[in-house]
């Protein structure tokens, strides 16, 4: 049965839209365009020296066969490596950062003396540029002069220094950690203000009712936080998956630790190719818009009282 709206609520919808129109169309104007315009050039040979001269190539540049082989990105691996590498430091880095941030919160939201002064050192890390962040990091764990390995060699964690961001088993465990450093204050800034919204009579009927700690957080805090949490590993996951600056910064091109945003810049800025390089653009953002729409479906899973996901 179709739902029956008042004339009033009517009103109110258009009213709305037409409030929301202009900033649509420049929306439209300021990212559909580019968009749209990286997607076409897709399907085209162009190179950065006259992008306008490139001929139609359709498909070729995803997926075409020259010669008896496949060729573009579905069949380029350093592409497929780029992808691997992109999703390993998504869900890792969001997953870390997700339960540090909650575990910082509780911790912020607690009552003692200096809570402020603490609330205001953790956002630190965040609140420094990422460039610069990338920078002073690479600085400390350089292999030859580095405090990080000075300081374990000191401890005698490792016998010799350790090439951080250039050992092939190091790189991406590295920007990882990087990253975790630098945006797990916006996922504690998250979650505490969640936190703050949940009402006290809650944990006073749980204290009531003897639950502990440990239950308390599964049964009362966790589910009503949930939502807020989703929200912000939204965010950051949409971060993660496009991030370019932490790890073009520590590691430049190296293919252990790229990403699809360095593989795209790679090919459009160092080898000139528009139409190849904007293809890999468009790869990444139907990957970035897909996974937003998993995570908002899976956002929807409810936490019952058993503790359980369904």
């Amino acid at each position: 049965m179709a739902e029956v709206t008042s004339p009033l609520e009517r009103q109110r919808t258009r009213t709305a839209w037409r409030f929301l129109a202009p900033a649509l169309v420049v929306l439209a104007l300021a990212a559909g365009w580019p968009l749209a315009r990286t997607a076409m050039l897709g399907f085209t040979d162009a190179w950065l020296g006259d992008p306008e001269s490139g001929a139609w190539i359709g498909l070729e540049n995803y997926l075409g066969r020259h010669e008896g082989r496949w060729t573009g990105l579905l069949a380029d691996p350093q592409w497929w490596r780029a992808a691997a590498n992109t999703l390993l430091f998504a869900s890792v880095s969001v997953a870390l950062e997700t339960v540090l941030g909650v575990v910082i919160a509780l911790v912020l939201n607690a009552e003692f003396r200096g809570r402020a002064l603490v609330r205001a050192a953790v956002l630190v890390p965040w609140a420094i540029p990422t460039v610069v962040s990338a920078k002073i990091w690479g600085w400390m764990l350089n292999d030859q002069f580095g405090v990080i390995n000075q300081l374990l060699l000191a401890l005698g964690a490792i016998g010799a220094p350790l090439a951080w961001t250039a050992d092939p088993q190091l790189a991406l465990p590295t920007v990882i950690l990087v990253d975790v450093w630098k945006t797990t204050p916006f996922m504690a800034l998250l979650a505490l203000a969640a936190l703050q919204l949940v009402p006290k009579e809650c944990y006073e009927s749980a204290r009531v009712d003897g639950a502990g700690a440990v239950r308390v957080f599964f049964d009362v805090t966790l589910p009503l936080i949930w939502p807020a949490l989703v929200v912000a590993a939204a965010f950051r996951a949409l971060d993660a998956l496009r991030a370019f600056d932490v790890i073009y910064v520590l590691t430049a091109n190296d293919a252990n630790s790229m990403s699809l945003s360095v593989f795209a810049r790679q090919q459009l800025v160092d080898f000139q190719d528009v139409g190849y390089g904007s293809a890999a653009a468009t790869l990444l953002f139907m990957l970035v818009a897909g996974a937003a729409a998993l995570i908002l479906v899976a956002g929807r899973v409810r936490i019952t009282e058993a503790g359980a996901l369904q």
